[in-house]
């Protein structure tokens, strides 16, 4: 926590109810598409657009809130329990990157997206060779790191433009 969020609390509870109903709202629009027919599973990943802006304007424990709250939501409003546990097991992944990766000043905001999207990916295979056995995994594995990459991307610019759009944090 920064001492900007202590300065002004209901600044921070407000943004993170906003950011909240954003990433919840922008899942429900994604469960409705398929971005990549025959490829089940590949998305944009909007809602983590919410997740880096929050990592970025008050740091990981806000950001594992606003994550944990939208899985959880998100699975009892549109999804299931089966699909709570491939988005806990790619947020789980994704998330510990990204934290990693900021903490460690290894990337951009975009280069910190794109590391969480592989990796959300990654945290999403593991359950799915767990569950369905890895014959298939092989063949997989290229078009989901390539989603990953784009999509990561996406959502890094779209972090950084609006974080920078944003007024500063009093």
């Amino acid at each position: 926590m920064n001492s900007n969020s202590t300065r002004n609390p209901s600044g921070k509870v407000a943004f993170l109810g906003v950011m909240t109903a954003a990433a919840l709202m922008l899942s429900y629009i994604e469960s409705l598409f398929i971005l990549v027919p025959g490829i089940p599973g590949i998305k944009l990943g909007f809602a983590n657009l919410a997740v880096v802006l929050c990592l970025y304007r008050y740091g990981w424990k806000e950001a594992l809130f606003l994550n944990a709250v939208r899985i959880a939501l998100a699975a009892f409003l549109f999804g299931s329990m089966f699909t709570m546990l491939y988005s806990l097991a790619g947020a789980a992944c994704a998330f510990a990157a990204m934290v990693l990766a900021k903490r460690l000043k290894l990337f951009s905001v975009i280069g910190v997206s794109v590391l969480g999207g592989v990796c959300h990916n990654l945290g999403q295979l593991a359950v799915a060779v767990a569950v369905l056995g890895g014959s298939w995994a092989g063949w997989y594995l290229p078009w989901l790191m390539l989603a990953g990459c784009v999509t990561g991307i996406f959502i890094g610019v779209c972090a950084g433009a609006v974080n920078r759009a944003l007024p500063p944090q009093r």
